[in-house]
């Protein structure tokens, strides 16, 4: 009887019954574990043949002993097992694919022919069909129950198990698996034709459409965008096929290309975009027929994968197959049986064994490691209809695979290095920089080409527009700061010119140049000093920016960016957040000095505004300053007609405003402060929305992603006609119209020396020492952020190459009189923000996975070149209100705030233990540590705020430094094991080096001693520990199953 004696497994390597390892392949086993490959004993291939009665009997006779009573001789673990089979060499017929899996159940209606329905997929997580039968479900866990994954364990063990056949339709899979089962008058011949016929039944999918249906159809737009690209539907059918031209199997089989066009035509293609290129499928039928007293069980892997016509959802070949048909009564015990066989064929380490598998005894060990590792809940603390939605970060099933993987956790205990080949010192004159070329000029013409995207596009009109008011505010200020001297005209050209030529020739063109606070401190105090010494502030300014230049080259010379590594995460953080901060700051800041434009009448009286009035007078007492510029410019007070002045008039006169509707600086100005506050805060809401719109759950993916990459500049559009159409005189952007100097007593070349004494040079090095290390400091600080092994940059950096492209263009900016500009670090931020990429093929449930940073260097080029044409653009830019960019300003600083850790711990001050996230360093940190860590920060950050904000901003470069000192006195308060989780590990002296390295020495000497020595698993009959347990030997100790 079947139920009674185990079919001999037909598969691979027949009569796999009593498996004894020899001591050669155990060895040659370990050894890749270990990383060191060795030849194996390659078993001969023996292919499926259709066998008699007669010659099966003779097999049985043969070899009497069960398959299930040999698997068990020796009592391996199911994880030491399993880690023995995945350690086999692989062929072209078993590597493992992605797969897709269909679970179809046989259904009979009243009146129609019985059919195969689809009832679940799994691509990752379970979609089932819900029970009106037109929609899917959403994807989720799959839950399943311990009886069933026994009940599949048992129909492995118990079952027909064919591997390696070689079939070309249904029809010979179905003769396959028929061949195998023995003759009985339970089963006879009209049994088995009545199966056979089953087994050829038509398949229906979800996707099919009823022709008949005469409802009208209610689509909602994201179905209406799957059409859009029907026509590609044809083109993936010859690269899915593995048999382009149709043979005699095929045609006999009915795949030709009319109906291969069909099927295809049926697919949806939604669906197959998420599905890998070059995925399998797994097809699992299961059902109830009343005309069968005992069941049939079968388990099959095609070699090669066929595309067997109608049977699969997706035109994608099909590689294993398993068929579970009953006597009738039992349809939920079948259905929960193939969920359990289609969620372990997605299982990682299971999916690996069903490729691998030599024999039912692989098999049944993968599904007892699975076993192993499966949790239980209690039956009456969760409910099993209770559908588990898909988590945002699956843990790593390398652990199961290999014996000596780590974990997530584990992995943190021996950090890595925090700096990579690029920081290391060459010994050599510009060996850095060297380097740093060879580096990356491979990669020069790949980053033009992909910088040809949709992405590029956006993340260039949006930083175009962050990186325009800046630039241009920052030059009005530094104006106001020098009388002129450099204003908003000369800050456009030099933020072009330094801008184009590094996004060309840096070796990180992700990396933004902008200008600096301290910058404009540092020019304050210098005009100052000079307007004090009567000295040529331009020539001295020169000088300072020449030396400047010159130390950054000797910088460069020594590989002094090697110091980098010195800048761990507590310096970036540190420096990071302080430039957030002062982004949200001066965005706030500057709305509200709106005021002083636009006053605000307060406790105004309504009854009282038919009286209002506010009218330009001369001033009663005129100051020495206005009378002055009365007599140099010849205005004769008593001929002008003072009411009938504008405001802009009056002011420009000197003019005084008298009357109840005047303020303290002009006229109320109603409306417009108001106004100006609702398209700030619009700004950065509208922003922070349209970005988080691609995890929305309306409308394609395609529509989505677009909006969340055009996010910004969309907000600017939106904004700007709002405004015009309102109609509120807000105030607007200004862009100088003509290109030439500000001031008309000076040119684009300046003269180091001038009117200056000679002496003033060699004065110049003093300042020219801080503002090196200004630049060094900001330079390379962002530049470690930018970096970073978190955006997975694949074309590498260049550290030295960035500096000397800022000096040779600070020095050029300091010969024209024009504004110096180095790495702006939340604008680099926002950039690296703005290209990055995720997988667009994921499966359903599965969140898109992070793929690294689009590296090229288009948008930083085509930012710098737009700016510096924008004198011939202001027609449009006029029209941009700068409530609208700083509220661009405002979202670039709190988005930015996002990913640094400096403020996760923050919000641990306020946030009882049972509520805090699941951070990986809370794991391994005391609380108090993290505390007392974070105070320390940021105790450092008010430091610096503070030193910002106050006449010593000068010094702010030195303080900026001193964090790297803070942070190496940090060694000796914390362990390096509690720092390598809160932060990086600083690089120690050479002696600790070379100790830790002979100690490293000496550990894997003992590892090797150790490994060398080869001994078989020992059989969990000699475990001492009662507590351990070996599932197959339980299992085979009862005969439930």
């Amino acid at each position: 009887r079947h139920d009674e004696e185990a079919v001999i497994d037909q598969g691979r390597t027949s009569n796999v019954v009593n498996i004894h390892y020899e001591k050669e392949e155990l060895e040659g086993h370990r050894t890749l574990y270990v990383g060191v490959r060795m030849p194996l004993v390659r078993q001969s291939h023996r292919h499926h043949r259709t066998h008699s009665q007669k010659h099966r009997k003779r097999e049985r006779e043969k070899d009497p002993v069960p398959a299930e009573q040999g698997y068990h001789c020796k009592s391996y673990t199911p994880s030491q097992r399993v880690q023995f089979i995945l350690g086999t060499e692989e062929d072209e017929q078993h590597v493992p694919h992605d797969l897709f899996t269909e679970l179809d159940e046989i259904c009979v209606k009243d009146g129609e022919d019985a059919e195969w329905k689809e009832t679940a997929r799994w691509l990752k997580f379970e979609e089932d069909v819900e029970d009106g039968g037109e929609r899917w479900s959403k994807p989720y866990v799959a839950t399943l129950s311990l009886h069933s994954l026994f009940e599949l364990r048992s129909c492995i063990i118990n079952g027909t198990v064919l591997l390696d056949v070689h079939a070309t339709s249904v029809e010979d899979i179905a003769d396959l698996i028929l061949a195998q089962q023995e003759p009985s008058p339970e089963f006879d011949e009209r049994t088995r034709a009545k199966v056979r016929e089953v087994l050829l039944k038509k398949h229906h999918h979800q996707n099919e459409r009823k022709r008949n249906n005469l409802l009208p159809i209610v689509r909602s737009f994201a179905d209406v965008s799957k059409k859009q690209d029907l026509h590609l539907l044809e083109k993936p059918a010859q690269t899915l096929t593995p048999h382009p031209s149709p043979t005699t199997a095929e045609a006999k089989n009915g795949v030709t290309p009319e109906t291969s066009a069909m099927d295809l035509s049926k697919a949806e293609l939604h669906f197959m975009k998420k599905i890998p290129s070059g995925a399998e499928a797994s097809n699992v039928l299961v059902g109830e027929l009343d005309f069968l007293h005992q069941p049939l069980v079968a388990f099959v892997r095609l070699t090669p994968a066929v595309l067997l016509s109608g049977m699969t959802e997706v035109p994608i070949p099909t590689r294993f197959l398993f068929v579970l048909l009953g006597p009738g009564g039992k349809a939920h015990q079948y259905h929960e049986i193939g969920r359990s066989m289609a969620t372990t064929m997605t299982d990682e380490v299971f999916h690996d064994v069903a490729y691998k598998a030599k024999d039912r005894a692989d098999l049944v060990a993968g599904i007892d490691e699975f076993l192993d590792q499966v949790t239980v809940l209690p039956p009456g603390e969760w409910d099993p209809s209770i559908r588990i939605e898909p988590p945002k970060n699956v843990p790593s099933q390398e652990k199961r695979k290999m014996p000596g993987a780590l974990d997530e956790s584990s992995s943190h205990s021996k950090p890595e290095k925090h700096s990579g080949p690029e920081l290391e010192r060459t010994g050599r004159l510009f060996g850095g920089l060297v380097l740093d070329v060879k580096r990356k000029a491979p990669w020069f013409w790949s980053d033009f080409r992909d910088g040809l995207s949709l992405q590029c596009l956006a993340s260039f009109l949006f930083l175009y527009c962050a990186c325009m008011s800046p630039v241009i505010t920052f030059g009005g200020l530094l104006g106001e700061a020098t009388h002129g001297h450099i204003s908003a005209m000369e800050s456009l050209l030099g933020a072009s010119m330094t801008g184009v030529v590094y996004s060309l020739f840096a070796g990180q063109p992700l990396t933004i140049l902008g200008s600096t606070g301290p910058v404009l401190v540092f020019e304050k105090i210098l005009y100052k000093f000079c307007k004090e010494y009567t000295l040529s502030y331009l020539s001295l300014r020169t000088c300072i920016g020449l030396w400047t230049a010159f130390f950054c080259v000797v910088l460069v010379a020594t590989d002094a960016s090697c110091l980098v590594c010195y800048i761990t995460r507590f310096t970036e953080e540190a420096f990071a957040s302080l430039i957030c901060i002062i982004f949200i700051y001066e965005a706030l800041e500057k709305l509200s000095h709106l005021r002083e434009t636009f006053p605000v009448h307060m406790h105004s009286k309504l009854d009282l505004l038919t009286i209002y009035y506010c009218k330009c007078e001369p001033p009663a007492h005129p100051s020495n300053e206005t009378l002055r510029f009365w007599q140099s410019n010849g205005i004769n007070v008593s001929g002008i007609t003072w009411g009938n002045l504008t405001v802009t008039e009056c002011r420009s006169l000197h003019g005084e405003f008298q009357g109840p509707a005047c303020g303290r600086n002009g006229p109320y100005a109603p409306n417009v402060l108001f106004w100006c506050c609702i398209l700030f805060f619009s700004t950065f809401v509208l922003s922070s929305l349209l970005k988080k719109f691609k995890t929305s759950r309306y409308f394609p993916t395609r529509v989505r992603s677009t909006v969340s990459d055009f996010a910004v500049f969309l907000t600017i559009v939106i904004m700007v006609l709002i405004d015009l159409g309102i109609g509120i005189p807000s105030p607007k952007l200004h862009v100088p119209h003509m290109f030439k100097p500000t001031r008309d007593d000076r040119g684009w070349l300046i003269n180091p020396i001038g009117p200056n004494p000679w002496w003033t040079v060699l004065a110049a090095l003093i300042p020219a020492l801080l503002c090196t290390i200004l630049i060094f400091m900001d330079q390379q600080i962002t530049a470690v952020i930018v970096n970073r092994k978190e955006h997975r940059l694949k074309k590498g950096c260049g550290y030295h190459l960035d500096l000397f492209m800022v000096a040779v263009m600070l020095g050029v900016c300091s010969v024209m009189g024009l504004p110096w500009f180095v790495a702006a670090t939340v604008l680099s931020i926002t950039h690296v923000n703005s290209l990055k990429v995720e997988s667009d093929c994921s499966a359903p449930g599965e969140q898109p996975k992070f793929l690294g940073i689009r590296e090229q260097r288009v948008t930083g080029l085509m930012i710098f070149m737009l700016m510096g044409c924008s004198v011939f653009f202001t027609s449009v830019l006029k029209f941009i209100p700068m409530p609208v960019l700083y509220g661009v300003f405002l979202y670039m600083g709190v988005s930015s705030l996002q990913g640094i850790q400096f403020f996760d711990r923050l919000k641990l001050f306020w946030m009882p233990a049972k509520h805090q996230p699941d951070f990986i360093y809370l794991r391994h940190v005391p609380l108090r540590k993290v505390h007392l860590f974070t105070l320390i920060q940021l105790l450092c950050l008010v430091l610096l705020w503070a030193i910002k904000a106050s006449r010593a901003a000068i010094i702010f470069p030195m303080m900026v430094l001193a964090l790297v000192f803070v942070r190496k006195v940090m060694d000796f308060c914390f362990s390096k094991r509690e720092l390598s989780f809160l932060d990086d590990l600083m690089p120690e002296s050479k002696k600790k080096k070379l100790d830790d390295a002979k100690n490293e020495a000496k550990e894997e000497e003992l590892k090797l001693g150790k490994t060398s020595r080869v001994d078989a698993p020992k059989p969990s009959s000699d475990r001492a520990d009662p507590s351990e347990i070996n599932i197959s030997d339980e299992m085979s100790k009862t005969t439930v199953w």
